[in-house]
Parts: C-alpha cells; sequence; structure tokens
C-alpha cells in the first residue's frame, strides 16, 4: 500500500518544486541536519510517552500519578510533536516522488494518524481517570500507545532502506 495510489502524482511533483522541497534536496547537508533534529525530537517525544505510559502500566515512578507525569511532561511531548512536523515536512518534500511509493512511509503516516488520534482521545481519557491503580482500560491505552509510536519509529527507519 502506498499514498501513490490515493493521491495523484502532479501533488508530489509539486511538492518537491516548492522551495522548501527543492531548498533541501539540492543542498549537500540539509537533508542530513534536518533528519538528525527530526530523530532526536522523536527520541524526545517518545521517551515521554514511554515514561507516562509505563506509569499507566504500573511500571514505575509509583510516587506521582499518570496525570501528573504527564502535565509534567507535556511540554517536551508537544515540543517533540512540533519538532517532528516542522523537520517531516520539508525532508518529504523534498522526495515525495520517492515517497509516493514507498510502503513505510505509507505505514508510517498511518501509524503516526493513529497515534496522535490515540494520545489525544483513549491515553488522554486513561490517564485523566488514572487515580494510581492500574487498569484494564490504562493497560490497553498504554499498550497501543506504546505499539503505535514504536511503528511509528521502525516504519521511519525502514524508508531509507526499502
Amino acid at each position: 500500500m502506498t499514498f501513490g495510489s490515493f493521491l495523484p502524482l502532479w501533488f508530489f511533483q509539486l511538492c518537491e518544486r516548492t522551495w522548501p522541497g527543492s531548498w533541501v534536496r539540492n543542498s549537500q547537508w540539509l537533508f542530513a541536519i534536518v533528519e538528525t533534529f527530526h530523530i532526536m525530537a522523536l527520541g524526545m517525544l517518545i521517551g515521554t510517552l514511554v515514561i507516562v505510559d509505563l506509569r499507566l502500566l504500573g511500571w514505575g515512578m509509583r510516587r506521582q500519578s499518570a496525570a501528573q507525569l504527564a502535565n509534567y511532561l507535556a511540554p517536551w511531548t508537544l515540543f517533540g510533536v512540533g519538532m517532528m512536523v516542522v523537520t517531516g515536512v520539508p525532508m518529504f518534500m523534498s522526495e515525495a516522488i520517492r515517497l509516493a511509493g514507498s510502503g513505510p512511509f505509507f505505514y508510517k503516516m498511518t501509524l503516526l494518524f493513529l497515534a496522535l488520534t490515540l494520545h489525544f482521545t483513549l491515553h488522554k481519557k486513561a490517564i485523566a481517570s488514572n487515580s494510581g491503580e492500574v487498569s484494564g482500560f490504562s493497560r490497553l491505552a498504554a499498550s497501543l500507545s506504546l505499539i503505535c509510536w514504536l511503528g511509528v519509529a521502525l516504519a521511519g527507519r525502514a524508508i531509507a532502506f526499502i
């Protein structure tokens, strides 16, 4: 499955012709620099989410509630998401035509959509309802969160190799 099956080729060609796409593609070092910040942002994002998810699973930081941890880490989590978007868009634009036919890119974007949707719905509800006791609902939310975000990271790495 690829995005090329859903969107017309002219869309991807247009993305590559924009100034961010051309600038990143034609620069010797810019793609590597932008990708470095993208991966660091993903690491920060996943790090903050793993801490909260492990708390929801009952595996750490038992002196604080999941809500306290989530509130404390929220600025870092949102910064990670923002940096991933800010760095991911120009990287996509620099090689949009190649990514149109990339299966791993399709799965990364699908998992990213699911992870963000889950984070702002089910995950948020599990954090708010977690009173220190581990429930089946909080375990489900934490497990799905970890699976989706790990999938985003793995699919992102696969883009370079497949």
